[in-house]
């Protein structure tokens, strides 16, 4: 298992890793590396990195001391926050909360995280721009 997760360090290289990406997820981590909430999802995602790589690659990106460009556009206000593109498009997921451009909450679990890529990459191969997930967050019920 590889001990740190790729790491995007100008706005440059988030637009070539989501742009250049022709098979696969790419799943974006945005928020600050020294955050608890971020360090607690960092942590899952690096349990799952080595389950997912066939189909998602996964970045950080901190958008609060390093890459601000994305700031306003994406409305990267939380702690922490997970975004999914494919083939240079943005993919919404259902989560249950609301906002469907982003997950924000930082109780996700590995098992729901490897789940909704899943699902994410799935429909995203068959064209679909919004992915409804079988995990609800709605309630604030950790799974």
């Amino acid at each position: 298992m590889t001990d740190k997760l790729p790491e995007l360090l100008t706005g440059w290289d988030v637009d070539q890793s989501i742009v250049t990406e022709e098979d696969r997820i790419v799943v974006i981590r945005w928020g600050a590396h020294d955050d608890i909430d971020c360090i607690q999802v960092d942590k899952n995602l690096r349990k799952i990195q080595n389950l997912v790589r066939n189909f998602a690659v996964i970045y950080t990106v901190d958008c609060v001391n390093t890459v601000t460009d994305f700031n306003i556009m994406y409305e990267l206000t939380d702690h922490v926050t997970l975004m999914f593109f494919y083939r240079n498009r943005h993919i919404q997921v259902d989560i249950g909360t609301g906002d469907n451009n982003k997950i924000t909450t930082p109780t996700i679990t590995k098992d729901q995280l490897i789940d909704i890529i899943e699902e994410v990459y799935l429909a995203a191969k068959k064209g679909r721009g919004l992915v409804t997930s079988q995990h609800d967050f709605s309630s604030g019920v950790k799974w």
